[in-house]
């Protein structure tokens, strides 16, 4: 199993859970409302899972990883330049910053091998 694999698959999970919490939890709904976003919640919620499930998918058809990984990245920087902006601790930034560094070398990765 090479470290591609785990990480697209852990990305795939994780934002399949986040998408899923960003459509039905309380708090997340509240996030939003801070954010000043609460009409892209649910547009949110659904492209998250929909990046889960192609990072999922990316693990047998390069195409999907690609996309998904970058969307992916560019969604994350947008967060942690937002969160950032907020004044949030790097407690609280940390989750998105992690994910753009997995994802954006997934998508590094993605495109160097093909």
């Amino acid at each position: 199993m090479t470290a591609v694999t785990v990480l697209a698959a852990g990305s795939g999970l994780a934002f399949v859970f986040y998408g899923v919490l960003c459509l039905a939890s309380p708090s997340m709904q509240a996030e939003f409302v801070r954010f000043g976003l609460e009409r892209f919640r649910v547009t949110t919620g659904v492209l998250e899972v929909l990046a889960g499930v192609g990072l999922l998918v990316g693990l047998r058809w390069s195409p999907a990883l690609w996309l998904s990984s970058g969307g992916v990245a560019l969604l994350m920087l947008g967060v942690v330049v937002m969160r950032v902006a907020l004044g949030d601790r790097l407690g609280a930034i940390a989750p998105a910053l992690i994910l753009f560094v997995v994802n954006g070398y997934l998508f590094w990765r993605s495109l160097t091998a093909a």
